[in-house]
């Protein structure tokens, strides 16, 4: 078993040996175990699956959350000669069906589709045909309530269980803590599971946490050509960032998933050859793929729990070589996160009344509803009742994991606009054609980033801006589109709700109060978590992240800037020092922090603390933009 794995390794991959631990799993794969799988980002855990199904007639059926990780496990392995596909969406029905009939007789090895492709009726019909010799879930993580990446379709893998009661089911996952390994095993009714866990050590990688009121200056003295991914929380965040670190002779390229499929292909393969040093991206990039040189992570924003950050951070430093993971914050951005994470859950009520309001949107009676679908405008929806969009989103997304409906979001219906003259000719257009002026300067007072991209944006907000009505928006916008002003495309409709159950309102709703109590405290654990994490600056980050996953006793990374902490205060001479040096800078007019900390040779917190004490003592004062001047006596 073990000479027939080495030597499929070798042939197809080019490795003369495994990495720690994956023979093991494979040999509980091959022995016919149902197994759970937890290796740290960069681990090796798709030859675990991979090199077993090798080894044994039939296909592997491979479930993955994201059409890029597919899509980039499918062309590896097509690469090597072996015969993979992927099943992703937008495809018709003829060529899915052609395509389940190549996988029963054109003897692939790997089949890869998401979740959501498993409660088609035709995909699990060609199943019972197909001679399928493991399901491997990836990312399984998102199949479990209490894990980061949630995802309620995962749920439905368990029914291939009923489906394909002989077939042995591998899950993995790189983050994952005690109580999300219980759950996943239960959710996925694994069989006397064996787990293989390795340790989420990554004895190559520098945790840092920065504080700095100057994030971009920062960012210029820590990115110095090398490969590396800034991870932010908005798509204008990747354009302002990438600007700036280009002005800055760092080059950059933004990428979230406003772009479009051709604009993503060409900036991934120039940050790929490191033609592009830095990839500034919103989180979802990264996952599947496997860029062993990245030197540098760093997150501009605080991450929304520690399993996000962990995998996030662990796409660094995967060739072995050091590197480092960087999260740069300030005091502002603990209200952000909370604002963002916690203050937009959904409670009972909340979801309640959302609930109460769809059947009253759709006309709904009572008793009814069962099975029937309807196209949801969602933007429309929170307009007409005046809902906060995102805690209506996430009260939308406890009654699709509560199973009371189905939300599926389309994200290829947005409404978009991008902006084909530059400023000042739009500037020249508009005031030779004022019809227009209103809408278009509604338009590019409220949406950033319209001149670069194809921006998705709220109809219904922007009339009500522009004081203008919708019919009488469109025709404008159609216009415009038609004399090449524009690109504009309409969608009526963004998602559609699917009612699993008949509307019984609260005999409905009253057996979901434990679950929502219980799922908004774990959130909420889960932030606390990243703030306790934030703020421990006595204990080296290392080992706060391993006993976060259950790590008994890890040991200090020794490199971290906790470890190397210097323990000293800092002394009176230093003290004066550094304030005859900020006097001395001042004389030459007013300077903001980032300023004077880059002149002086004193780390930032040292600077920052003179700079506080002697604006207390009132030696110093600040200008309305946030300079520093000499106190006129």
């Amino acid at each position: 078993m073990q000479e027939e794995a080495l030597k499929i390794l070798d042939k197809y991959w080019g490795f003369h040996e495994f990495r720690p631990q994956q023979l093991e799993v494979i040999e509980s794969i091959l022995e016919g175990k149902d197994t759970l799988t937890l290796f740290p980002t960069g681990g090796g855990k798709s030859i675990c699956f991979q090199i077993p199904a090798m080894m044994r007639k039939g296909i592997c059926i491979v479930v993955s959350p994201l059409i890029s990780l597919m899509e980039d496990q499918v062309n590896t392995l097509q690469q090597k000669n072996i015969k993979a596909m992927a099943i992703t969406g937008g495809i018709s029905f003829e060529d899915l069906d052609r395509n389940l009939d190549n996988c029963i007789f054109g003897n692939y090895k790997f089949l890869y589709l998401s979740p959501e492709r498993l409660q088609q009726e035709i995909v699990r019909e060609r199943f019972k045909q197909m001679n399928i010799n493991l399901i491997a879930i990836d990312e399984a993580h998102c199949i479990s309530q209490w894990g980061h990446d949630f995802r309620p379709a995962y749920r439905n893998i368990s029914d291939l269980r009923e489906l394909l009661p002989d077939v042995k089911i591998a899950a993995f996952t790189a983050t994952a803590t005690n109580e999300v390994v219980l759950d996943i095993c239960e959710q996925l009714k694994l069989r006397d599971p064996v787990i293989h866990k390795k340790s989420f050590e990554r004895s190559n990688l520098q945790y840092e946490v920065i504080k700095t009121e100057d994030k971009y200056f920062r960012l210029t003295q820590i990115l110095k050509g090398d490969s590396a991914i800034i991870y932010v929380r908005s798509r204008n965040a990747t354009q302002e960032i990438s600007q700036f670190l280009n002005k800055n002779g760092i080059t950059a390229a933004a990428y979230h998933g406003g772009l479009k499929k051709e604009e993503k292909s060409v900036k991934f393969q120039e940050w790929l050859s490191n033609k592009v040093s830095v990839m500034v991206a919103t989180t979802a990039f990264g996952m599947g793929i496997d860029k062993a040189d990245v030197r540098t992570v760093i997150h501009i924003d605080l991450p929304e729990s520690m399993e996000s950050y962990f995998q996030e951070a662990g796409r660094a430093g995967r060739d072995g070589k050091p590197a480092k993971a960087i999260i740069l914050t300030n005091a502002g951005d603990i209200p952000v996160l909370k604002n963002q994470f916690l203050n937009n859950l959904a409670s009972f009520e909340d979801v309640k009344l959302v609930y109460r309001k769809l059947n009253a949107y759709f006309s709904i009676a009572y008793g009814e509803g069962e099975n029937t679908q309807h196209d949801f405008n969602f933007s429309g929806f929170c307009h007409h009742y005046q809902f906060n969009p995102n805690k209506t989103y996430n009260a939308l997304q406890l009654l699709d994991r509560c199973s009371v409906l189905r939300l599926s979001q389309n994200y290829q219906k947005k409404t978009e606009i991008m902006i084909l003259l530059s400023g000042n000719h739009l500037d020249n257009y508009l005031d030779e054609n004022p019809r227009y002026a209103n809408i278009l300067r509604t338009v590019l007072r409220n949406y950033g980033g319209v001149f670069e991209n194809l921006i998705p944006f709220n109809l219904t907000s922007v009339c009500e801006k522009s004081g203008i009505s919708e019919e009488e928006a469109i025709r404008i916008l159609e216009e415009l589109a038609e004399k090449e002003i524009i690109e504009f495309n309409i969608s009526r409709h963004d998602a559609s709700i699917t009612f699993l159950l008949p509307r019984e309102d609260d005999s409905t709703l009253n057996p979901l109060v434990a679950f929502i109590r219980d799922y908004n405290n774990t959130k909420r654990e889960k932030i606390e978590a990243v703030l306790k994490f934030v703020n421990n600056d006595r204990v080296c980050r290392q080992v706060q992240l391993l006993e976060y996953f259950g790590e008994k006793n890890p040991r200090s990374c020794g490199k971290c800037s906790v470890c190397k902490k210097d323990t000293k205060e800092l002394s009176k001479d230093d003290m004066n020092e550094i304030y005859l040096g900020i006097i001395r800078i001042l004389k030459g007019g007013p300077k903001d922090s980032r300023e004077i900390v880059s002149i002086l040779q004193y780390k930032e917190d040292s600077v920052l603390k003179v700079l506080g004490l002697l604006c207390e003592k009132g030696v110093l004062d600040r200008t309305p933009n946030n300079k520093y001047i000499i106190t006129k006596k």
